[in-house]
């Protein structure tokens, strides 16, 4: 009882210093949030609920960035956080690094790729393992993002693991998607099957085809010296293909760009881009559209993680009828305050 007020006077602190704009606050409400504890969880739902009614969700525009190892993510990242910084945004990026299957463990060394970036003090950088959960999203990478926007972060950049076309998952957390591709991808419909994965490895069945579908912006990165016209080529393609594809908004048709770190407009074609996409998904009411709907996924979501990671703490114990019926009615009652958080988030947007 005396950790559960301890922890509950930690998230009322917490949430006070997070809303006032202190970096530390909000690095330690990541973690409370990131935390399995039972315990730190019901403190982690009341933090969550004290910083939501004060969040400015019509600032905010959440990014998800997603494309193949070695495509330039994190160059990309950095080039455009420094541009939004530029103009006077504050930038949260939330990296998810693979887990190790053996250890668990990860490297979390996103800060040393974007060292301009992790200077600035307009930019938050905060890596977190994907901890063995499929998408190229971490478990609570939602919640992580409605904190950053409660500590006054009004562009946030989810950038995925990336490493395979089940990566996503984050396409329903954030406002607008973005696919980098590497010159030299394949034609356009080749560019469709791939979606997100190693350009060096066989061709995918056609049934794994969504990813292309999902984007709101495709990016063909590296287009420079030699790979120049490669990859203005693979952009005439990607456009080619996308032109058969039904778009994800009927306000929003999904622009295809170049891009290349030796050329400084490469990063401001990125942002013009994002904020022409805000603000005509905002005036047709898409994004508002969109959020509502990704809220209601979100409560779905919730309620089906919660009789596996509630109710069911050790698998391996065999439990008679009447222990299953208390444990379900357990779980149920655990999933109450993620369906009211889902919820609640919905509407503040």
């Amino acid at each position: 009882m005396a950790a559960a007020r301890s922890l509950s006077a930690t998230a009322q602190t917490l949430a006070t210093a997070l809303v006032a704009g202190e970096r530390r606050a909000l690095s330690k409400a990541i973690t409370l949030v990131e935390s399995t504890q039972p315990a730190s969880r019901e403190a982690a739902d009341e933090l969550l609920s004290l910083v939501l009614p004060q969040r400015d969700a019509s600032r905010c525009l959440r990014l998800g960035i997603s494309g193949p190892p070695g495509t330039g993510k994190s160059t990309l990242i950095e080039s455009l956080g420094l541009e939004l910084a530029s103009r006077r945004h504050r930038l949260a990026v939330l990296a998810v690094d693979p887990s190790s299957h053996r250890s668990g463990g990860s490297v979390l060394g996103d800060k040393t790729r974007m060292p301009q970036l992790s200077a600035n003090p307009a930019a938050f950088i905060r890596p977190s393992p994907a901890q063995g959960v499929l998408g190229g999203v971490a478990r609570r990478t939602e919640d992580v993002a409605l904190l950053c926007e409660s500590g006054g972060y009004d562009r946030v950049v989810v950038e995925t693991v990336g490493v395979g076309q089940s990566e996503v998952v984050v396409a329903g957390l954030v406002d607008m998607f973005v696919l980098l591709v590497p010159p030299g991808a394949g034609d356009g419909l080749q560019g469709i099957k791939r979606g997100i994965r190693d350009t060096r490895l066989p061709p995918p069945p056609l049934e794994h085809t969504r990813i292309m579908e999902l984007a709101d912006l495709v990016v063909v990165t590296k287009c420079d010296g030699a790979l120049k016209p490669v990859a203005k080529a693979a952009a005439q393609d990607i456009r080619a293909a996308l032109s058969v594809l039904r778009p994800r908004d009927a306000a929003w048709a999904p622009r295809v760009i170049t891009s290349s770190m030796h050329d400084p407009g490469s990063a401001a074609a990125v942002a013009d881009v994002i904020e022409e996409f805000r603000a005509t998904m905002g005036r047709a009411g898409a994004l508002r559209a969109r959020r509502a709907e990704q809220a209601d996924s979100r409560v779905w979501e919730h309620c089906s993680e919660a009789p596996s990671s509630c109710a069911f703490p050790e698998p391996s114990r065999s439990l008679p009828v009447g222990g299953l019926a208390r444990l379900g009615a357990r779980a149920r009652r655990r999933a109450a305050p993620a369906r009211r958080h889902a919820r609640r988030a919905g509407a503040h947007r």
